[in-house]
């Protein structure tokens, strides 16, 4: 059996990781700017995550959510207390793409409806109603398009008070990413996310804000929609959540009640997971680590506007993109294979910085002398 071809691959095979350096099979070193998507958040195989999730597994590592799992009650108050939402509640489940179907599934059976209102360049996930909501039609499947997925220019707040003018009471929920990671490093301005929350409070829509990778701390808030001082009514997260472990959850309302089987998961919120999404949020709360994100990275911003060759600096925290001219399309492949250090991208020509949370200054002024090399290359 060969491997389904859906991906294009770097050659090169990681071995070892620690921190924010990897290892190919080779004995390469690299420095890691990219976490895999936004994974990382803690850096690679830290001590006390390894530790939590082997003494986990010494004693359990999976039962159903048909009992009690005392590790979930622990995860819902530490989550609470870390992202100040102590009043919502948690749903836990496998991948950010599961987190927005359930978080859009929620807001239709509390209102009724059917209408979706997203934004042009949005990523939500690649499975049924998530990828509908996704601004690529190359990954929408026949069977996922749907008429009730309204597309509005984003940051554009004419377009979106029409919507809601024309479509009003059919409106279930408005989703959007507080800054958009596959759609080039794009922030939602502070007066648009209010404008989203008055409108959904006027129209009883529900406020989705999908934190899947701006979430979790990366900006220096721990969503990053927090910004504008509006709460949303649904939080989806994954990425840093669990360093790697596949672990997911949507953080929701009060105002929400639920039933039985409403929503619902197999592997969602096991033994294994949630002692991977607590050492998260333990070293994130022992080492300070969003207040590291937000000064590491507004460094890092900083330094990055000096730079005469770049188009313009985007982002907040460790969240942030560089858009380049064409010409200089080849620098992230430079970084790569010449400098030996991984970044991510955004169509058409955006590198996308996503590291660990606990990356250093050292290790940012590493990445500025480099990228000032691969910028000449």
């Amino acid at each position: 059996m060969n491997l389904f071809d859906v991906y294009p691959l770097n050659d090169i095979e990681i071995v070892k990781a620690s921190g924010s350096k990897v290892w190919d099979a080779n004995g390469q070193e690299y420095l890691d700017l990219y976490g895999g998507h936004a994974v990382i958040s803690i850096g690679h195989t830290h001590p006390h995550y390894v530790q939590r999730l082997t003494d986990q597994l010494n004693k359990v590592g999976f039962y159903s959510n048909s009992v009690k799992i005392a590790l979930q009650v622990e995860l819902a108050e530490k989550l609470g207390q870390v992202s100040g939402k102590t009043d919502y509640q948690l749903f836990l489940c496998n991948s950010g793409a599961e987190a927005n179907e359930n978080a859009l599934k929620l807001a239709s059976f509390y209102n009724n409806r059917k209408k979706i209102i997203a934004f042009k360049g949005a990523f939500h996930g690649r499975t049924s109603l998530a990828v509908a909501c996704t601004d690529n039609p190359k990954i929408i499947a026949p069977v996922n398009e749907t008429d009730n997925v309204i597309f509005l220019p984003h940051n554009d707040e004419a377009a979106l008070a029409q919507a809601f003018a024309d479509y009003g009471n059919e409106i279930s929920a408005v989703i959007i990413e507080g800054i958009q990671g596959v759609g080039g490093i794009k922030e939602a301005s502070v007066s648009f996310l209010q404008q989203i929350r008055s409108l959904c409070d006027q129209y009883n829509a529900v406020y989705i804000a999908d934190s899947v990778q701006c979430g979790y701390g990366r900006t220096g808030l721990f969503y990053s929609h927090d910004y504008a001082g509006v709460a949303a009514d649904v939080y989806t997260m994954a990425k840093g959540m669990g360093n790697g472990f596949p672990v997911a959850g949507i953080s929701i309302a009060p105002k929400f009640k639920p039933w039985h089987y409403m929503l619902g998961t197999t592997f969602g919120g096991n033994h294994l997971a949630c002692a991977a999404a607590l050492a998260v949020l333990e070293i994130m709360e022992q080492d300070n680590l969003m207040q590291n994100a937000e000064e590491v990275g507004r460094y890092l911003i900083t330094e990055l506007k000096k730079f005469e060759e770049v188009k313009e600096v985007r982002g907040r925290g460790l969240m942030i993109g560089i858009d380049l001219p064409e010409e200089l399309s080849q620098v992230k492949k430079n970084l790569l294979f010449k400098q030996h250090i991984f970044t991510g991208e955004a169509k058409p020509n955006v590198i996308r910085l996503l590291p660990a949370l606990n990356l250093s200054m050292e290790h940012a002024n590493q990445f500025l002398e480099n990228f000032k090399i691969a910028l000449k290359s």
